[in-house]
């Protein structure tokens, strides 16, 4: 039976519609990065988005083809995942979509090397005539964050990202947001299949222990 991560850390993809403060690891993601309006039709962030799984599908289908992965072994490919930021800094704000930087991510297992990265870049490209030179490999560790499931459109994330901020700081908490550590969101519904009313979407932001003045 091939790996699912969703299933297998319920707690990190699946969290409850209350706010919960969780702990992650290190993960290695595919990633690609980009700005500007994520919804414009034929722009970056959508062409980001067909490099990123096609280079995964490259990666798990590797298994019929003659190319072996040391350590290989069959995965669910996750869901789209997104790291954003203002331009020039500031707190993210869905509603300036054309000031957004970017980075969408797919996690990968950890026996996706460099080398293999480049490898799958190379041979989706070829296969689907793809511009895939733009995709890395990261390695990610939020550590400490507040995360909670939103349900409905991305506009309307700010009244789920109040209740996340008021929890976090009755638990002793204060944001944390750095070039590194960025506002992150989990895709768990296909935008293109699905009223806007049921997406539903992981928000995760990055926290510390509140100083003390």
């Amino acid at each position: 039976m091939a790996f699912d991560f969703k299933k297998e850390y319920r707690s990190f993809y699946l969290p409850a519609r209350t706010p919960q403060i969780v702990t992650l690891p290190a993960m290695r993601f595919l990633a690609m990065r980009g700005a500007g309006d994520p919804n414009l039709e034929d722009g970056s962030f959508k062409q980001a988005v067909s490099v990123l799984y096609a280079v995964a599908y490259t990666i798990k289908m590797s298994k019929l083809g003659d190319h072996r992965m040391e350590g290989f072994f069959d995965f669910v490919v996750p869901p789209l995942e997104g790291f954003w930021q203002q331009e020039g800094g500031g707190a993210f704000d869905p509603a300036r979509k054309d000031a957004l930087r970017w980075i969408c991510v797919i996690r990968v297992p950890d026996f996706v090397t460099e080398a293999e990265c480049a490898w799958a870049a190379e041979e989706a490209g070829r296969k689907k005539r793809l511009d895939c030179t733009g995709a890395e490999l990261l390695t990610i560790e939020e550590g400490l964050c507040v995360q909670i499931l939103h349900l409905g459109p991305f506009d309307s994330e700010p009244a789920s990202i109040r209740l996340m901020e008021e929890y976090a700081a009755q638990q002793g908490f204060e944001p944390d947001f750095s070039a590194d550590r960025l506002h992150h969101e989990i895709y768990l519904t296909d935008a293109r299949r699905v009223e806007p009313e049921k997406w539903k979407t992981v928000i995760r932001h990055p926290i510390r222990r509140r100083r003390e003045p």
